[in-house]
């Protein structure tokens, strides 16, 4: 399986196409088939999908609660076709996404785990701050003391 995509780059977005990091691409499974699907992701991002987190997660989903089923008629409704990943790993990314995310000339690329989320940096940076104030008020130094054994 794909996946544990974890950090967050700032990359230029040229001709609708961005420029996966090469520690996320090195990430996909054989099983993704250089293969990604493109939906609408949370706060106003684009989520991007390597085929076989796709799979699974649309499996989950359908499994469960009924919020989660309508989690997943909403990314199907949302989703463009599957992308193979061009060349050194660019992924063409349609300019109706683009649109609804605000995204321009740059992209924020954030890794959620088994899938990938697209920013408009301003707003990831907003996202982060309101995080980051947060975390501030509800944790200190002791809840990081985690036994690791």
């Amino acid at each position: 399986m794909s996946g544990q995509f974890i950090g967050y780059f700032e990359n230029a977005v040229h001709n609708q196409r961005v420029v996966i990091p090469a520690s996320f691409k090195k990430k996909f499974s054989d099983a993704a088939m250089r293969t990604v699907i493109l939906t609408a992701g949370p706060r106003n991002s684009i989520a991007v999908y390597p085929l076989d987190c796709w799979n699974a997660t649309l499996e989950k989903l359908a499994a469960g609660d009924e919020r989660q089923r309508k989690l997943r008629t909403h990314l199907i409704d949302c989703a463009v076709t599957e992308q193979e990943l061009e060349g050194p790993g660019r992924i063409r990314i349609p300019e109706l996404l683009l649109t609804e995310a605000n995204i321009t000339d740059s992209v924020v690329i954030k890794g959620e785990q088994t899938y990938i989320t697209l920013w408009n940096p301003s707003e990831f940076k907003a996202k982060r701050q309101k995080d980051r104030e947060e975390n501030l008020r509800e944790f200190d130094t002791d809840i990081y003391q985690v036994p690791l054994t």
